[in-house]
């Protein structure tokens, strides 16, 4: 089992640990950008085993949890007309809108499908002229690449009945916006070893300068995370600030080319509205004027639509690190994975839910009821 088994072998982890304690002689603030890197570090009790000195704070890298109210109302309008066909991966299905989910779109005869990659939905469209097929497309960098490759083939192969929801968002932007909060008190970064297979790690030096913060490119296995951890921890304790990637095995300095290129063709960067974090400048993507024939939002009027999120959900506190999940009142309370009010406890990769699955039961018993 390559870099599973070696990366996560506890007597090379404790090591690790040692020379953790050993480096630190102040309390930093370091945040996991990604939501992969939350759930290993909460089911690995990483977070327990460092020392207290060191908090760890969880980002705003679940692409389900930040994907807006209002993105997920538009799915919902167009999942619910008889003339399409709804494909999506299967973590949104259970994503709440304002009053509904996918799943209860398909319970009342709204054709929603699960696929496993955005080519079996223009596959789908192509053995359905007769249909519109609409693929959601969400995600970080590490998605896009697929959902740009689909349009550009479904514009080569004339595939007209096809279109895609887009809702992308970029990481470096959502840094900047981290570090310029006035509630800020991240310290540096482990930032998202998948994204920089796609991107590179070129945006980040202008980052590292700007806000003097270590970013430390990391992978997803407990060894990853506190190899990590302990670069980050030489740099602030010496008073450095750079870039450094600690994920070599999959990260190329310059990223994926090809990846990239596609990228620069079929998308515009634009401004993004983020789930409990509000709109960040340059934050996201969206189809392109030579693809926007693909753009569900235009395709079935319903860019117009906005709504108003939960007044009880404190997600968007969770997203941005300012209060871990169970300091939220409705935490195992109203909000569970069989009825969740944000997206944090529906995803896989959601704060929220790691802490219900995996410490749950280590939490204060006001924090934990289920």
């Amino acid at each position: 089992m390559k870099y599973l088994d070696e990366f996560s072998d506890p007597e090379l982890a404790g090591r690790l640990l040692d020379r953790i304690r050993a480096l630190t002689t102040r309390r930093w603030s370091i945040m996991e950008v990604c939501g992969g890197q939350t759930h290993s570090i909460i089911r690995h009790g990483i977070d327990q085993l460092l020392p207290d000195t060191i908090e760890m704070i969880h980002g705003p890298g679940c692409p389900v949890c930040v994907t807006p109210l209002e993105i997920i109302d538009k799915a919902l309008e167009i999942a619910s007309r008889p003339d399409v066909i709804f494909c999506s991966f299967g973590d949104m299905l259970r994503v709440p809108g304002s009053s509904r989910d996918l799943f209860r779109i398909k319970s009342e005869g709204g054709d929603v499908r699960v696929v496993y990659s955005p080519l079996d939905a223009l596959e789908l469209a192509r053995a359905n002229p007769d249909r519109e097929v609409v693929f959601f497309g969400i995600g970080f960098e590490t998605t896009a690449p697929a959902n740009a490759m689909t349009v550009y083939q479904a514009k080569r192969l004339g595939v007209r009945n096809f279109s895609l929801l887009v809702s992308h968002v970029l990481v470096p932007p959502a840094i900047s916006a981290i570090m310029e909060s006035p509630s800020c008190r991240v310290q540096a970064f482990l930032a998202a070893g998948h994204v920089c297979t796609v991107m590179g790690i070129g945006e980040y030096p202008p980052l590292t300068d700007k806000y003097r913060i270590p970013i430390v490119v990391t992978g997803f296995e407990p060894l990853d995370i506190l190899e990590g951890i302990r670069r980050t921890v030489i740099q602030l304790e010496s008073g450095r600030h750079e870039v450094e990637n600690a994920y070599r095995r999959a990260v190329a300095e310059g990223g994926n080319p090809a990846a990239k290129a596609m990228l620069e063709d079929v998308f515009d960067i634009t401004d993004r509205a983020w789930r409990g974090i509000g709109v960040i400048p340059r934050s996201g993507w969206r189809l392109s004027e030579r693809y926007r024939e693909f753009d569900a939002e235009q395709r079935f009027s319903v860019g117009d639509l906005h709504t108003a999120e939960s007044s009880i959900c404190r997600s968007g506190e969770v997203l941005q690190g300012l209060i871990k999940p169970h300091e939220c009142a409705a935490f195992g309370k109203q909000c569970t994975p069989r009825n969740p009010l944000g997206a944090t406890m529906v995803s896989s990769e959601g704060a929220c839910a790691a802490y219900y699955l995996y410490r749950r039961l280590d939490l204060p018993a006001e924090a934990a009821h289920a």
